[in-house]
């Protein structure tokens, strides 16, 4: 069972008692024989198009292994800072391994200068990570805890099953493009992800003052996210008029938001809706202050060695020109990574 930190606790109420984001059903999807799989795919891309941001139901992913995700989570955040340090992030290139709070500042800045300045204005991001990449890397191995083999298992198995699921997913997306329905498998088949373990610490009732938050406003980088979250909010999207919206969490969904990547892709058509983390709306009972927050973030990207660019249809005539010049996969997320740390 996760601990209680994370355990069950009431949901947030969402805006107008109606959640703030749309929610779509991944059964569909998952069914080769499902005569919805057109009309849920559509749903998708528009769900992409207008807010970037939605909640997906139906998950193939069994709540029992996402409880001990969860569990072992904050057992290895638990642990001594001088063993997570042992474990240290290394480099953009390799992205893994532990960050600890201050290292990273999320951030819209595409440079270190621009990211400083953030970082001397809105202070840090109040988090700690850990990174988890493809297994079978031989040139940027994970790293794991010692002694510890149930934690590297459970990681890989839900890994994995994220894996699966991105390429459900862009499957979705290709039908509803008008592409071939395996158009994306061929930019995903090394699965050059990122399974990146996520906790903001228990912190007073001053730690919000004057503009902290628990992560910067930015955008995810690759193609889309897969993000589970505890009970204890925080999280905010910005809509297009620049008024922020609570994603509340909904006990059973997985969010899912769209990266620059996919934008590129899509040549803008669909939204890499920027977010935050900030002064979540539940305080610990009795007590002046809040409590910590866990999630798990699954970063999905195109393979590192992949070139994207505008897809075709999405450019020309009415539609106007290409928006950005190709890019190179890794290229764009080492430029990214390279600017936060």
């Amino acid at each position: 069972m996760a601990p209680s930190a994370i355990s069950p606790a009431p949901l947030l109420e969402t805006k107008g008692n109606e959640p703030t984001l749309p929610i779509i059903s991944l059964a569909p999807l998952l069914d080769s024989n499902s005569l919805a799989i057109q009309s849920t795919a559509i749903s998708l891309l528009s769900a992409f198009e207008t807010s970037g941001f939605l909640y997906l139901t139906d998950s193939p992913i069994p709540a029992e292994l996402l409880s001990r995700v969860y569990a072992l989570s904050a057992r290895f955040f638990a642990r001594p800072l001088a063993e997570k340090d042992a474990l240290a992030w290394t480099t953009p290139t390799a992205n893994r391994g532990y960050s600890k709070q201050g290292h990273e500042k999320v951030s819209l800045g595409m440079s270190k200068d621009e990211v400083a300045r953030d970082r001397s204005g809105a202070g840090e991001d109040q988090k700690e990570s850990f990174e988890i990449g493809r297994h079978n890397d031989v040139d940027h191995p994970n790293q794991w805890p010692q002694g510890d083999d149930e934690f590297k298992g459970v990681m890989l198995d839900f890994f994995e099953r994220c894996r699966q699921l991105h390429a459900v997913i862009m499957k979705g997306l290709a039908i509803a493009l008008g592409l071939d329905s395996e158009f994306f498998g061929g930019y995903i088949k090394q699965g050059d992800n990122a399974l990146r373990l996520l906790h903001y610490p228990s912190v007073p009732a001053g730690a919000f003052a004057n503009g902290r938050v628990r992560a910067g406003l930015h955008s995810d980088y690759g193609s889309v996210t897969l993000l589970f979250q505890d009970s204890r909010g925080g999280l905010q999207v910005e809509r297009q008029n620049g008024e922020f919206v609570d994603v509340a969490p909904i006990e059973g969904t997985i969010v899912l938001n769209a990266g620059d990547l996919l934008s590129r892709w899509s040549n803008g058509r669909i939204r890499s809706t920027r977010h935050r983390v900030v002064e979540p709306p539940l305080k610990m009972d009795g007590q002046d202050g809040y409590p910590p927050r866990y999630s798990i973030a699954y970063f999905c990207n195109p393979d590192s060695d992949k070139t994207i660019e505008a897809l075709p249809g999405t450019y020309g005539g009415d539609k106007g020109p290409k928006k950005w010049e190709s890019i190179n996969s890794g290229e764009y997320l080492v430029q990214r990574l390279s600017a936060t740390y």
